[in-house]
């Protein structure tokens, strides 16, 4: 075997073990060459972005104990407040950067549902309706929305996140919630203005995507002109 294979194959277990949990062959493999902590993963972001990504905190977790670096990107995404006020404090511009695939800060903080990483962005002057800057084109409301994070939605809703803003192909938040089959959060966004009558480019409302999903009454609700006793604001 090569010294080029060797390397390989040990990049591909680093990331295999962080995808399998395999906490000791973690271990073994950055003990062996620490320099994997800062290897770009397959998918061009960091190892801690990755395991994050993976739905695999407990990993980035063990990650960032051996000593991966964890930027401001990295523990919005994480969830790890005193990390991300330590990068903004170092740099405060980062409140408004962007990652290596396009992300906000507060959008990682949404996505994953972080409360309390985003009310500490929030404070520092990120722009809630920063739309990502790849395909997907998405503000940190969506993320919240697709991540099924309703309370950090509406506390974004709240900060002055555009209800009605569309995502690529015109998806927008109300039409993730009507997705999810989420009836409060439907209810909560129609009462702060979201349309019931926006639709995709492929043509598809609100009530169409419910009822794709098998939500057949919040369909219907959607239909229907909404009750504005019933709206919580």
């Amino acid at each position: 075997m090569t010294d080029g294979a060797t390397v390989g194959d040990r990049e591909a277990a680093f990331f295999l073990a962080i995808k399998t949990r395999d906490e000791a062959l973690l271990r073994a493999l950055v003990d062996g060459d620490a320099g994997l902590l800062g290897l770009p993963s397959p998918m061009g972001v960091s190892p801690v972005l990755f395991a994050v990504y993976y739905g695999r905190p407990d990993m980035a977790r063990v990650l960032v104990e051996l000593g991966a670096p964890l930027n401001v990107f990295e523990a919005a995404a994480l969830g790890d407040e005193a990390a991300l006020v330590r990068g903004l404090d170092a740099d405060p511009a980062l409140v408004h950067g962007v990652s290596g695939d396009g992300f906000s800060p507060l959008g990682l903080a949404a996505f994953f549902g972080h409360a309390g990483a985003a009310e500490a962005l929030l404070s520092r002057g990120a722009d809630v309706n920063a739309v990502s800057r790849n395909a997907m084109g998405v503000t940190p409301l969506h993320s919240a929305v697709a991540g099924g994070h309703a309370g950090l939605a509406r506390a974004l809703v709240m900060a002055g996140a555009d209800v009605n803003a569309a995502q690529a192909g015109g998806f927008t938040p109300l039409m993730a919630a009507a997705q999810n089959g989420d009836a409060g959060l439907v209810l909560f966004l129609r009462g702060r203005g979201a349309r019931v009558d926006a639709v995709t480019d492929a043509g598809q409302g609100a009530a169409d995507l419910a009822r794709e999903e098998g939500h057949a009454a919040l369909a219907d609700s959607l239909d229907g002109p909404l009750d504005a006793g019933a709206a919580p604001l």
